[in-house]
């Protein structure tokens, strides 16, 4: 059974969903403080949250068994990313479920603005009747600037075509290509504000996007246009944006995020000409239950069938990708965790390589399984596919993937190659029968081994009787030697062995074995 704390409110329909699955014990207590969260959180394979509760500091620290973080919503800033993704912790979000919402809020600002709607709505409860005071501006013809192409801005801009606007967009991690498909015209974000009549927000707050819209492009801003932030507050400097609405250099503003939420008593609402909304982009009764919905069966698809979906810290796989991947990812992590015991010093470098059919697969995953294989006997964290590359380059190793579909003997071959000092090690290894990992190649040398079991290796002298007094001695301790493999290199005095061995090996067996005069070198693995 896998333990879900759900931290904040759910829509019924949520907790239903995860109730369909009969491997979850669910703990539904929203709303607690951090001190009694903890002991619910030192449980739980998984938590789900809204925006309420912050899975950072102690209440992360005291997460000892977590594994997964659901987030019921797009925004994870109440969520430690680093923290989690360094103790390997998954976290997903639901990017889809709200977009429809979040896009129609900001659609229903754009109105608002351009008709001066809180104004007249508050004139006429105050028994006036001034329609000359409210004359607004018709939407049709205008045009609006995207920042941010993702499934919500696609979805604003959809629309607003709709109403005959003009649709420019800035997003640069988005192709040309997809704004063209989406009828969008791509621009630079200095371009943008100033073309533009109204600017929307709708991408997510970063180091490279804070403070975007700082009080330069701000003024850059055509004169009379408005904004529209339903995004994130920190997008948007909040000071000089109370300036240029109070100068009358933009027409209006309107906010459905803050840079502090709630805002208290800000200054911006002293500014009449901006109109605000509680953070309400994902607040309809159709979003409220998609969220609540799609993270329960992803957080059940994750714990159950370790299917990741839609998560932000490592790449999201399809069951079906993953089913082609696994034998790759298993053959990287073994040859990884061999690699490791064969280095004697910190690993400066690390290249995996994949060639031939596997080259085909998205390598990122094969190579962050092998680092889960070279750093799991070093870190008192648990090392997985999660944190592997983050810890690997925390400690100083420079990672290289490379992969090419030609292949040199082996229909798929995958190659790791360590630097450590003056010291390199390369191995490589294939998949027999398409799934089981086998060892053909240490540095020089040939040699073919399945990477199952125990194993002995051994480096020595390319002589007659070494292994007939290697075998003697095991022989005498009660090891039995159940396949053994030995590898020669052109011109080295010296070969090596593989031994697959009937248990483990103490360190009075090692000692032994190292003191056969041809023996330079021993040790153990077991897989």
């Amino acid at each position: 059974m896998y333990k879900i704390f759900v931290a904040d409110e759910l829509a019924a329909e949520g907790i239903a969903a995860l109730e369909q699955y009969p491997e979850l014990d669910i703990d539904f207590s929203p709303g607690l403080s951090v001190e009694d969260a903890m002991p619910h959180a030192s449980v739980a394979d998984a938590i789900i949250v809204r925006s309420a509760t912050k899975i950072k500091g102690e209440l992360l620290a005291a997460a000892t068994n977590l594994k997964v973080v659901g987030r019921a919503g797009i925004g994870v800033d109440n969520i430690d990313l680093d923290g989690a993704t360094e103790r390997g912790i998954v976290v997903l979000n639901t990017p889809d479920a709200n977009a429809t919402t979040t896009a129609e809020l900001a659609i229903a600002h754009m109105f608002s603005l351009s008709r001066n709607l809180p104004a007249a709505d508050r004139s006429v409860r105050d028994g006036r009747w001034e329609r000359n005071s409210f004359v607004g501006t018709e939407l049709s013809g205008k045009t609006v600037g995207v920042v941010g192409f993702g499934t919500i801005g696609r979805l604003l801009a959809e629309r607003c075509r709709g109403l005959k606007m003009r649709v420019v967009g800035f997003d640069p991690f988005v192709t040309d290509k997809t704004f063209l498909e989406h009828g969008v015209e791509k621009v630079e974000i200095d371009a943008l504000v100033v073309e533009a009549d109204f600017v929307t927000l709708h991408c997510p707050v970063t180091e490279g996007t804070r403070g975007l819209l700082s009080r330069e492009r701000l003024l850059a801003m055509k004169p009379g246009s408005r904004l529209i932030n339903c995004a994130r507050g920190g997008l948007v400097d909040e000071t000089a944006l109370i300036e240029v609405v109070g100068s009358g250099h933009l027409a209006g503003a309107a906010l459905d995020v803050y840079e502090n939420e709630p805002p208290g008593d800000s200054p911006l609402y002293a500014e009449p000409n901006i109109q605000f909304t509680p953070h309400l982009g994902a607040s309809t009764h159709e979003a409220q239950t998609a969220v609540g919905v799609e993270i329960a069966h992803q957080i059940a698809a994750f714990l159950i069938r370790k299917e990741v979906i839609n998560s932000v810290n490592v790449p999201s796989i399809a069951p079906e990708k993953l089913d082609k991947l696994a034998p790759y990812m298993d053959l990287a992590r073994k040859l990884g965790k061999l690699l490791c015991r064969m280095t004697d010093g910190p690993i400066s470098a690390a290249e995996i390589g994949v060639f031939g059919e596997g080259a085909k697969l998205d390598t990122h995953p094969i190579a962050s399984a092998a680092m889960v294989g070279l750093l799991c006997e070093h870190h008192s964290v648990p090392v997985n596919s999660i944190n592997s590359l983050h810890l690997a380059r925390r400690q100083g190793i420079s990672i290289t993937e490379v992969s090419s579909a030609d292949s040199r003997d082996y229909l798929s071959l995958v190659r790791i190659t360590a630097t450590s000092g003056d010291q390199t090690i390369c191995l490589e290894g294939t998949l027999f029968d398409g799934r089981r990992a086998r060892l053909v190649r240490v540095n020089d040398y040939e040699v073919e081994s399945p990477l199952e079991g125990r194993l002995l290796l051994t480096q020595h002298a390319d002589e007659p009787g070494v292994i007939g007094l290697l075998g003697e001695m095991l022989g005498r301790r009660g090891v039995n030697i159940s396949r053994m493999q030995v590898g020669v290199a052109n011109d080295n005095q010296l070969a090596i062995a593989v031994l697959a061995v009937s248990k483990a090996l103490d360190a009075d067996i090692l000692d032994d074995i190292v003191r056969i005069e041809a023996v330079e070198k021993a040790m153990q693995i077991e897989f």
